[in-house]
C-alpha cells in the first residue's frame, strides 16, 4: 500500500452497484483497497440477499485480484446477531491496520446513517463513491463502459418472472416498471456482475433454475423469485 493512501475494505455485494463503487475507488489516489468483505449465509453457502453461490463469489474475486473476507452469518440472525459477528470482524480488520470501509450505497439516507453509526466506535471513515448519483445515469455508465451483469433476485411484489436471470441492457431499462428504481436501490432486485473493466477474465457461469420463495417479515409475506447460477 502507498504511504499516503487510506488502506479500505470495501463492502462488497458481488453485484452491479460494488462492482462500479469498486472501479470508481481503484481509480482514486486516496484510497487502497487492499481486502473486499461479503456477509455468507452459512447454512445454504450463498451471498446473503443475493443467493449467489459462494464458488462463483471466489471466482469473481479471483478475476478481480483482490483478497476477500466473508462475514459467515446463521440461517436467520436476529440483528444482535448480525451485529455482534460484524463487530468481530471489524476487530480483525482493525488488527490489519484498516482505516476506511468503503460501500455502493446511492441514495438510501437511513442505511447510510446506520453504517456510519457502526463504524463510529472503531474510528473507521465511511466512503460512498456512488453517493447520490442518478441511478439511471449511473447504470448507462455500467452498462456503456462494458461492465455485465446478471440479475439473481427480484421482489416479486415489484416485478415479475421475466425479469430475474437477465443480463442488464438498455432494453432493461426501458421495461422497467416507473416505480422501480433503475439500479434496485429499494431492494427492487439483486445482481452478479461477471464482467467489468478490472476483472482479468469474465467469470464463466451457467444459468440454473428458477425458484420463488417467499420470506416473513413481521407478519407480511413477500416472495422472491431467484435464478440459481451454477460454476
Amino acid at each position: 500500500m502507498t504511504e499516503n493512501k487510506q488502506k479500505t475494505y470495501f463492502n462488497w455485494s458481488s453485484g452491479k452497484d460494488s462492482a462500479l463503487a469498486l472501479h470508481y475507488l481503484l481509480q482514486d489516489k486516496n484510497y487502497s483497497v487492499d481486502c473486499l468483505l461479503t456477509s455468507v449465509n452459512s447454512h445454504y453457502d450463498r451471498v446473503s440477499m443475493h443467493g449467489l453461490r459462494k464458488e462463483l463469489l471466489l471466482k469473481q474475486v479471483e478475476a478481480i485480484g483482490i483478497p476477500i473476507t466473508t462475514i459467515e452469518l446463521p440461517l436467520q440472525p436476529s440483528n444482535e446477531d448480525y451485529e455482534a459477528i460484524m463487530r468481530a470482524k471489524v476487530d480483525e480488520l482493525l488488527e490489519q491496520n484498516y482505516t476506511t470501509a468503503a460501500f455502493g450505497d446511492i441514495f438510501l439516507e437511513d442505511l447510510k446513517v446506520y453504517r456510519e453509526k457502526q463504524l463510529e466506535p472503531f474510528g473507521l471513515k465511511a466512503v460512498f463513491p456512488l453517493w447520490k448519483k442518478d441511478t439511471k445515469q449511473l447504470l448507462t455508465e455500467f452498462i456503456d463502459s462494458g461492465f455485465k451483469t446478471i440479475t439473481v433476485c427480484v421482489n416479486g411484489t415489484k416485478l415479475d418472472k421475466s425479469f430475474v436471470g437477465r443480463v442488464i441492457d438498455h432494453d432493461f431499462i426501458k421495461e422497467l416498471p416507473d416505480d422501480v428504481d433503475p439500479c434496485g436501490e429499494n431492494g427492487e432486485f439483486h445482481t452478479f456482475c461477471f464482467d467489468a473493466s478490472y476483472f482479468k477474465k469474465p467469470v464463466d457461469f451457467t444459468i440454473g433454475e428458477t425458484i420463488y420463495r417467499e420470506y416473513d417479515n413481521h407478519g407480511t409475506k413477500t416472495g422472491y423469485w431467484f435464478c440459481d447460477l451454477l460454476p
